[in-house]
């Protein structure tokens, strides 16, 4: 089994379940709250970690109770938390999450210390990325830093996967060169590529136009839809596995742990999807972050 560095962020997720999304100027009453570990490149980490992946984090944290519960839980799957970095001067990345009863969420992240992660930080464990051979980002963390990390790891020849959320515009078009695997959903598809629409001819648009732009493989989440595989030869649609959501917080970050131990064990492109789709399914069953991954018994009694 490859080993996997994820290079990311790590939150504490403040969770308030509502009936219904409130509307601008609407004052509701939430029926409860929980604190849940959380941060995209922890839940991916996390879910590694407990699938049975070799991983290690790279991420920052404040001096506080909050990081130190996440450092914990991550270590609690055997995640290699030692280039987990305090720093000193900011506090722990925080995330508040509003969930309503059809599962659906919206989020706010504080960044704390994800947005303190620098290139010097990253400098300190070269080493932990050149023994990896697959690594896995995302954008909760300096988009600089990410560039950084990628070019390195190309230099490397190592196996770049890429979640690009929070999407944003403008990227530079640099940022593109080498990635392996880029997963974002149709909205991000969307920002990333500057189209306004998120149709099937859009989201097809949207990929190719990656793909144009050097990535190797182009895969769209599409939610109840399934998922779209783009790449230079071909274009394959995966349905989706159907199941009751209840929460969708960790659903993107749990496909991504699905594809990474996939291809960490060599297993094709089209394997690896669905055994992402798998997880990612199961997850949304369950409310919470790093609470809703499945085990590998609970996997292997759903989908055998």
């Amino acid at each position: 089994m490859k080993k996997i560095l994820v290079v990311g962020s790590l939150n504490m997720d403040c969770v308030v379940s509502v009936p219904t999304m409130p509307a601008p100027g609407e004052t509701i009453m939430g029926s409860g709250v929980d604190f849940i570990p959380g941060g995209k490149g922890a839940n991916q980490a996390y879910a590694i970690g407990k699938l049975g992946g070799q991983v290690q984090m790279l991420g920052s944290v404040g001096p506080d109770a909050l990081g130190e519960t996440l450092k914990a839980n991550l270590a609690a799957v055997n995640v290699d938390t030692t280039g987990i970095v305090v720093n000193q001067a900011e506090q722990t990345g925080q995330a508040f999450i509003t969930l309503d009863g059809q599962g659906r969420n919206s989020i706010i992240v504080i960044g704390g210390a994800n947005q303190s992660l620098t290139t010097e930080m990253i400098d300190q464990f070269k080493q932990a990325i050149a023994d990896s051979d697959i690594i896995v980002m995302q954008l909760e963390i300096p988009l600089e830093v990410v560039m950084y990390v990628k070019e390195y790891a190309l230099s490397l020849g190592k196996t770049i996967i890429v979640d690009p959320a929070p999407a944003t515009k403008d990227i530079p078009t640099e940022f593109w060169n080498g990635i392996d695997y880029i997963k974002p959903n149709e909205t991000e598809l969307a920002l990333l590529t500057n189209r306004e629409g998120t149709s099937k001819a859009d989201v097809l648009a949207g990929a190719r136009e990656l793909i144009a732009k050097s990535v190797k493989n182009v895969i769209v989440t599409l939610g109840e839809a399934g998922c779209l595989l783009v790449t230079k030869d071909q274009e394959l649609t995966f349905e989706p596995y159907k199941v009751e959501a209840v929460d969708t917080t960790a659903a993107g970050d749990c496909f991504i742990a699905g594809l990474a131990l996939s291809l960490s064990k060599s297993e094709k492109i089209e394997d690896a999807i669905r055994f992402g789709q798998q997880v990612s399914a199961l997850s949304v069953m369950k409310k919470g972050a790093q609470t809703s991954v499945p085990s590998i018994a609970e996997m292997q009694e759903k989908w055998g």
